[in-house]
């Protein structure tokens, strides 16, 4: 009996999990697509939204959190020190290495995007009746459990 319950448990779920990934998945598209004019490519926008989030990283750890190789990730931010948006310090216990940060321009450009994508979401969201908005308010909070951990 307990192995048939935890296999409909189990059947209901994966169907939600696919329901909710590929949602999930296309709103962060979507909400990624709503930016301001500019040219910064979305590995950039992403390696710029690393350093904001994270402080100050080290060229390796700035790959590493963004999932690539290293030559790629000088490519990267290459490109956003060209525009000033980052810039490199020497590491205060490594000579061999630096440290990564963006630039005072580099969080102005930074908050640009994010309010681009909160207007365009709250825009969304407005067009949503209250009952709506509230269940997904309730859902935030369960998405943000589940994403913890």
């Amino acid at each position: 009996m307990m192995e048939r319950v935890m296999t409909t448990e189990r059947a209901t779920a994966e169907p939600l999990a696919k329901t909710l990934r590929d949602a999930i998945t296309r709103l962060g598209r979507r909400v990624r697509q709503a930016r301001p004019v500019g040219d910064l490519t979305f590995s950039q926008l992403s390696a710029l939204t690393s350093l904001q989030l994270a402080g100050a990283l080290t060229p390796r750890e700035l790959a590493d959190v963004e999932r690539v190789q290293p030559p790629t990730m000088t490519k990267i931010v290459g490109k956003l020190e060209d525009r000033g948006l980052v810039m490199r310090t020497p590491h205060p216990t490594d000579g061999r290495q630096v440290i990564l940060t963006a630039t005072d321009q580099g969080r102005t450009v930074y908050a640009q995007y994010e309010q681009a994508r909160n207007e365009w979401l709250a825009q969304a969201l407005e067009r949503l009746s209250p009952e709506e908005r509230e269940t997904l308010a309730s859902a935030a909070e369960i998405l943000q459990r589940v994403a913890r951990g």
